[in-house]
């Protein structure tokens, strides 16, 4: 009985969590860009501590990530339920838009960011400028379905956890 509550809450807290960190890249982190942030942080500088946020944000989507796809092997070994395949297929594309996001948008949007402030000519930093936008705006957009997929897939681990609450003496594993 024990192992299956900590499986419950292991799931549904990783999942909240992760649905969190997500959320907050597009609802706090802007505040890094604004007024009273510009008072202290110059743009460019501003644009630094943003890609800290978002450097510890990447890692954390990758445990998460991890620990979400171990909670369904742990329920399948355990609990013999097997993962829908939507929940599945869900949690690999989560999973890869992270690792995307991580391993290749975010260094391309540092480099170009640091072009467009400190590249040696006015071309190079004009033309990090035009790159950088609509690299960012598709960012943006990618994190913009991963926040909704994450809200799906926290809504059916909750929903999972109270379907599995009470179940019939015949589906029990002897």
């Amino acid at each position: 009985m024990f192992v299956i509550a900590f499986l419950r809450f292991l799931g549904i807290a990783n999942a909240s969590v992760w649905c969190g960190a997500a959320v907050f890249t597009i609802i706090g982190l802007p505040a890094v860009f604004s007024g009273e942030s510009g008072r202290i942080l110059t743009r460019q500088y501003a644009g630094f501590a943003a890609e800290a946020i978002l450097e510890r944000y990447f890692l954390l989507q990758y445990c998460c990530a991890s620990v979400a796809l171990a909670h369904l092997a742990f329920e399948w070994l355990y609990l013999g339920r097997t993962a829908r395949r939507f929940t599945l297929g869900l949690l690999i594309g989560l999973a890869c838009f992270g690792l995307l996001g991580g391993l290749v948008a975010q260094p391309k949007l540092c480099q170009l960011h640091r072009a467009k402030y400190w590249a040696k000519t006015v071309e190079e930093r004009t033309r990090a400028d035009k790159a950088f936008k609509p690299l960012h705006a598709g960012f943006q957009m990618a994190n913009l379905l991963v926040v909704g997929g994450l809200v799906v897939y926290l809504w059916r681990v909750v929903k999972s956890a109270e379907n599995s609450r009470f179940v019939g003496s015949s589906k029990i594993r002897s």
